[in-house]
């Protein structure tokens, strides 16, 4: 079976730390991340937001799931809401991990049969993973 190409979408300045963990678990040849892994400060309708989509498209076309990082701010995010619609455009499997339970996730996640890890562990994300 091919290695699964897994690209994180996730709100860098309050997430990161999941971010490091899943890279963490990355060591261990079951996974392959992927992830722009930069600040998005800028508007996702900015002059600069252009650049940026260029960078991050290639990364999710090349992926063959989406994990979305469902943190406190991450419902109305509109950067993770473009990555997760970018990846139901291209087709890609889509999972979800909630820190919290009333965490509020993207709607474009919701509504597009992700499969979802129910915790941030590395067995329930490999599930999730596996049964997306």
């Amino acid at each position: 079976m091919a290695k699964k190409i897994v690209f994180i979408s996730f709100d860098y300045d309050n997430d990161r730390q999941y971010k490091n963990l899943l890279l963490a678990w990355d060591k261990n040849d079951e996974f392959d991340f992927e992830l722009y892994d930069g600040s998005l400060k800028d508007a996702i309708d900015s002059n600069c937001a252009v650049y940026i989509k260029s960078r991050i498209k290639p990364l999710i076309s090349k992926a063959t799931h989406l994990l979305c990082i469902v943190g406190r701010g991450c419902g109305s995010n509109p950067w993770i809401t473009w990555e997760v619609q970018t990846a139901v455009d291209l087709k890609k499997k889509l999972i979800g991990v909630k820190l919290e339970k009333s965490y509020v996730s993207p709607a474009v996640l919701r509504d597009n049969g992700a499969s979802w890890a129910m915790s941030f562990t590395f067995d329930a994300i490999k599930k999730a993973v596996e049964q997306a």
